[in-house]
């Protein structure tokens, strides 16, 4: 819905579903993009609405009261559901029918992190391109395999169905909206109201925290990995690794995947990547140096094996995480 198609009588609606157990972050996300005046943003109404009566608990131990019920999701232009208490839990029928009410009405739907799950117990998200949460990806997928997850992004936009990526991508989600809208010239104002980057470069994968290699029952190989990780600068093969650890390359490429659930060149490049992460984040060595110490030889290679692995360049990893 792009700001010129909107009524100029009033300013659009923004329903916002709360409900019993919410994080009191989630909720916050769209009410202070929302539901606050940002000076030389364009203003809004916002209503939040309770999916269930009476006082609503936290997961902080406070409570909220919720002054509209679902039927303000009936006049909504846009409706978001910020997150949901479990996902185990299907969420009220009450709530899956008015949801579908407003998509098919022409209402722009959003559901932040976990609220995706939301949209997809209502079958709104069939067919449809969606992301949520890293950490609960692979339930998502199986749960609803109609759904074309992506977990490796910050928010999704399919035509009037929107969804993000957990906690903090729900502002990217909603500075989005903004620009969608009315341009990038408004979600700046806003984003710099809020003190937050207007538009994040990337994804999720940033955040994902990479697998720790727990003790190796050989000790051979649990001393060629310390031995590799303290020498990534150092040109390795798998022939090479299994005559350290003394065994044949057949024997070493077994219990290799065995313990690390990979193979050498992919644990090699995880390695590397996760080196080549901290010391951009905790050094200031050049891109050029940060390349051979982490082995991937000339600076060319570094950046498209960490923008394909992360979605970003190591410049602008460094900026955000230094």
């Amino acid at each position: 819905m792009k700001a010129s198609a909107r009524s100029n009588l009033r300013p659009p609606l923004i329903a916002v579903v709360a409900f019993d157990q919410i994080s009191p972050f989630h909720l916050s996300v769209p009410c202070v993009v929302f539901g606050e005046s940002h000076p030389g943003a364009p203003p809004f109404r916002l209503k939040v609405c309770a999916a269930e009566p009476g006082l609503l608990r936290t997961t902080a131990g406070f409570y909220v009261e919720v002054k509209h019920g679902l039927g303000a999701l009936k006049s909504a232009d846009t409706i978001i559901v910020p997150s949901w208490r479990d996902p185990a839990e299907k969420p009220p029928q009450r709530l899956l029918d008015a949801l579908v009410h407003a998509h098919r009405r022409g209402a722009r739907l959003v559901g932040l992190c976990l609220g995706a799950y939301v949209l997809a117990e209502a079958g709104l998200l069939d067919g449809r391109s969606a992301t949520t949460h890293w950490a609960y990806a692979q339930d998502f997928a199986r749960r609803f395999p109609a759904v074309k997850l992506d977990a490796n992004v910050l928010y999704v936009n399919d035509g009037m169905l929107l969804t993000s990526a957990g906690t903090a991508a729900g502002i990217d989600c909603c500075l989005h909206l903004i620009r969608q809208d009315y341009g990038a010239e408004a979600a700046n104002k806003v984003a710099r109201r809020l003190v937050v980057p207007p538009h994040r470069q990337g994804g999720q994968a940033q955040f994902i925290e990479q697998p720790v290699v727990m003790a190796a029952e050989d000790s051979r190989l649990s001393d060629v990995l310390d031995w590799v990780q303290a020498n990534l600068q150092t040109h390795h093969s798998l022939d090479t690794l299994a005559t350290r650890a003394q065994m044949s390359r057949r024997t070493f490429t077994r219990q290799f995947r065995q313990f690390t659930g990979t193979t050498v060149s992919n644990w090699l490049l995880s390695e590397r990547l996760r080196l080549t992460q901290s010391l951009l984040e905790s050094t200031a060595q050049p891109i050029e140096r940060i390349a051979e110490l982490a082995g991937f030889g000339c600076p060319a290679s570094l950046r498209t094996h960490f923008r394909a692995a992360f979605g970003v360049s190591p410049s602008a990893w460094r900026r955000t995480f230094s």
